[in-house]
């Protein structure tokens, strides 16, 4: 389903000010930011205002100052709807279904070395994640005041995913996503996050007008909450490893905290000397302490 909501407050074409870059990924011009070697990579992928949005490009920019190479593709092919022409005449030319468009992207992605790469879709880039978490094509989903969604395209995911909605969204309203959110719950083996923002209407992530001091503030509520949840599955499975450096021998209350440093040949196992000051100098560098 699509309809007016889609279309409301169009934004202004990028006039510059990213800290991006226009680069070629497989087929697709694309908006790309943050370190290209980095292991994590997000995709965006737009509402029909296209790849140029400069709010869905300062996205990108907060992904990429988290430490993901965030890539944003033209899937429109430099045809992004604008507000003269009818929206169901451009969606015949733009059905959501650009997954065969995706997926060279991120086979690209893989091939520079990325191990883990999550997609983000708002309204209309939302049906292409969804269809590209059914496949496990990506490691982690987020759909945001989606279109076209529906409730097989939920449980057909099989990937973690988190979902954000408006509360004045006709097009995916409040009674929807709590239904996403009750066939997720019936599906614990998959990982998901969802959420309502009182007060704010469809298309609020990208394209909430400056003045609206409620729909600014949900909407940077929303990108922060989009980096946590990328956060919270990118670096879930890590072997946290806390060595025992002092060899059973932790400071205790009873020691003076000054002489808390190193350890001295000349004394016991475990003993303390006194840290070092700028005129100290440090005696018996070599020593290693014995079990």
């Amino acid at each position: 389903m699509s309809g007016p909501e889609c279309c409301e407050n169009p934004p202004v074409t990028s006039s510059g000010g990213e800290s991006g870059e226009i680069k070629q990924i497989a087929s697709l011009k694309s908006y790309v930011s943050g370190n290209p070697g980095s292991k994590l990579a997000v995709l965006l992928i737009s509402d029909v205002y296209g790849y140029e949005a400069p709010k869905l490009r300062k996205i990108a920019d907060k992904l990429a100052s988290a430490g993901y190479y965030a890539v944003v593709p033209d899937f429109f092919f430099g045809d992004p709807f604008i507000p003269k022409t009818q929206l169901q005449e451009w969606l015949k030319n733009h059905e959501p279904l650009a997954v065969e468009f995706a997926k060279p992207v991120i086979h690209a992605l893989q091939e520079k070395g990325i191990s883990k790469i999550g997609a983000a879709g708002f309204c209309w880039g939302a049906k292409v994640v969804v269809e590209l978490a059914k496949d496990a094509d990506i490691q982690v989903a987020a759909l945001l005041h989606p279109t076209f969604v529906t409730l097989d395209d939920i449980k057909g995911v099989k990937i973690p995913v988190a979902i954000l909605g408006a509360e004045f969204d006709k097009i995916s309203p409040p009674e929807l996503v709590k239904q996403f959110e009750a066939a997720l719950q019936a599906r614990p083996e998959v990982d998901h996050f969802v959420k309502i923002f009182p007060g704010v209407s469809h298309g609020w992530t990208v394209r909430y007008r400056d003045e609206d001091v409620t729909a600014v503030k949900s909407a940077q509520e929303a990108h922060q909450d989009l980096v946590d949840w990328f956060d919270k599955i990118a670096y879930a499975g890590y072997y946290a490893v806390v060595p025992d450096f002092f060899f059973g021998d932790p400071f205790i209350p009873k020691t003076q905290p000054q002489e808390c440093w190193g350890c001295g040949s000349d004394q016991p196992n475990g003993s303390i000397l006194p840290r070092p000051g700028p005129d100290m100098e440090l005696k018996d560098a070599n020593y290693k302490p014995t079990k």
